[in-house]
């Protein structure tokens, strides 16, 4: 009965998909990804068989000044072993988890399946010459840095993410105002309903640009927590160098999360070889791994806002193209404090103009376990795992 229910999901997805594509001339666009992960036993889950399944239809008509962005997703995911991976490098991101407006649920769910769907994208937007205001669901994103976002308080990337297609989004009232060309103001409130309680996160960022330098900042509430931000990027010898920090004050401490980084694109054999570097230290990350299992209950990691678990992480990722159609990348992050480490190498070959696959691999290396049962390291309890996906634009 569990594979029944999941073939007659498979088949939903695949007919709306169908359906989208015949229905071009409204401007009805979709999206959809199909990955299968393979995960070997780890320290706190069985090996395992793992099918997910994502389908997205958008629509974005406009009228004058007013224009509505509208975003519908099923998310359709099977396991082969009760307990074993589930959603990861950031696919759990389609589920949500703090949406303060009822526009998703749970379809169906046993042990082996679950089928939630969730409207991503629904907001109004009155756009003047001068300003605009954006109402509802929609995708808010104030980083600087590109894996390791700290200062970011909105949905921030898992810096493993491998799909990055779309950012998730958020309920908010929205208020941008360009008083020149190279400056902006944004003011954003959001109410959250998150799994540790209801909170308001409201704030205003400037941001200008003056010569080779982007400065921006913002102050306001992070869920209910006073906060204030700084970032800067600017270009030096063709490499781009990025900047951001973010002070808080939370539970009668004052913490201190920043991100620095740099990235550049080289050509080899002809070829482009990008390049990205970071490092993050955050103060709501542990910084010993009898620390760990504290910080995954804490509410900042209920509430999504925590990258990763360590007080000093850092990512470096290359990514060359090998053939006009074929790319490879290599992302690594590291756990500065307990010397774990996940490695992340991936391909993706493009089949057509739309059309995309992608094979990777995550490895986790480092001590798994202390003697207690605690996790011994960030990464050294992530299995290894490969996976295969298959991406659609239509």
């Amino acid at each position: 009965m569990r594979i029944a229910d999941w073939v007659r999901g498979s088949l939903f997805l695949m007919v709306g998909a169908a359906v989208a594509a015949a229905q071009q001339p409204l401007d009805l666009r979709g999206y959809y990804l199909h990955v299968a992960l393979a995960a070997d036993s780890g320290s706190f889950n069985p090996r395992g068989i793992t099918d997910v399944q994502r389908a997205r239809l958008m629509l974005h008509p406009v009228a004058g000044p007013l224009s509505l962005d509208v975003a519908y997703e099923h998310t359709l995911s099977y396991t082969s072993a009760v307990g074993a991976a589930g959603t990861f490098g950031g696919l759990g991101q389609a589920l949500g988890g703090t949406e303060w407006l009822p526009l998703q649920g749970t379809l169906r769910r046993s042990q082996h399946l679950e089928w939630r769907h969730r409207a991503d994208r629904l907001s109004l937007r009155y756009a003047a010459r001068h300003f605009e205001v954006t109402a509802g669901r929609q995708p808010v994103s104030w980083a600087t840095t590109l894996f390791l976002t700290p200062a970011d308080p909105f949905a921030p990337f898992d810096p493993s993410e491998p799909f990055r297609e779309y950012r998730t989004g958020v309920d908010a009232l929205r208020l941008r105002a360009f008083p020149g060309p190279f400056a902006e103001l944004d003011a954003v409130l959001r109410p959250a309903d998150t799994p540790v309680g209801k909170t308001v996160t409201g704030a205003l960022r400037a941001k200008m640009a003056v010569g080779h330098w982007e400065l921006a900042g913002w102050g306001g509430v992070v869920h209910d927590d006073p906060a204030a931000s700084v970032a800067l990027t600017v270009t030096v010898a063709g490499a781009v160098l990025r900047g951001e920090g973010v002070v808080r004050r939370s539970g009668g401490l004052t913490v201190r999360r920043l991100a620095v980084g740099a990235d550049r694109s080289f050509t080899v054999w002809h070829r482009t070889l990008y390049v990205v570097a970071e490092y993050q230290r955050d103060g709501f990350g542990a910084a010993r791994p009898a620390d760990l299992i504290r910080v995954v209950f804490s509410a900042p990691a209920i509430r999504s806002e925590l990258q990763t678990l360590g007080r000093d992480v850092a990512v470096a990722q290359l990514r060359y193209q090998l053939h006009p159609l074929l790319s490879a990348a290599f992302l690594t992050l590291w756990n500065v404090h307990d010397g774990s480490a996940l490695a992340a190498p991936a391909l993706g070959l493009s089949l057509a103009g739309n059309l995309t696959a992608r094979a990777g691999l995550f490895a986790g290396r480092g001590p798994a376990l202390l003697p207690g049962g605690a996790p011994g390291s960030e990464y050294g309890t992530v299995p290894t795992a490969a996976y295969l996906s298959l991406t659609a634009f239509f």
